[in-house]
């Protein structure tokens, strides 16, 4: 079930690689439906927080109408950021599976724990790699075309 969802996030960062957009795309499931789907969108948006995971939170807690996505998966395609792992603890996923892990920002497992930090007051069951090479791949090729055209 894992593969099934994380193919669709990685639909989701697809379509941000189409928008010129870092292609990382996130999903919340609830009940084995999803309730929310997005991708990065920090350039078309202008916004530093326009992370795929913080786009979906807000569609998820909109959808359910509660800030507490108690009963909620997060599927994303890279390991999420300090920010985007804070906002999963505040609104208190229990579960995320992720793709890629994240060498520069990864604050799961790679960088930091935050999820498992026995210091917090919530933590998460954490499942890392699923289709890994498939969302590592679509990073690693935007990256390589950005320095081919001298953009950082």
């Amino acid at each position: 079930m894992h593969q099934h969802f994380m193919e669709l996030a990685l639909r989701e960062a697809r379509q941000a690689l189409a928008e010129n957009e870092v292609p990382v795309g996130a999903v919340i499931v609830h009940d084995e439906h999803v309730i929310a789907a997005a991708h990065n969108q920090r350039e078309q948006l202008r916004d530093p927080t326009a992370h795929a995971e913080m786009i979906a939170i807000t569609q998820a807690a909109e959808s359910l109408r509660s800030w507490r996505l108690e009963q909620c998966t997060l599927y994303v395609t890279l390991e999420p950021c300090p920010m985007c792992a804070g906002a999963i603890l505040q609104a208190r996923l229990p579960r995320v599976v992720y793709g890629a892990a994240d060498p520069k920002a990864g604050a799961v497992a790679t960088l930091y724990q935050l999820l498992s930090d026995p210091r917090l007051n919530h933590h998460c069951e954490v499942t890392a790699g699923v289709l890994a090479a498939s969302c590592g791949q679509l990073l690693t090729a935007f990256f390589q075309a950005q320095r081919r055209l001298g953009k950082k």
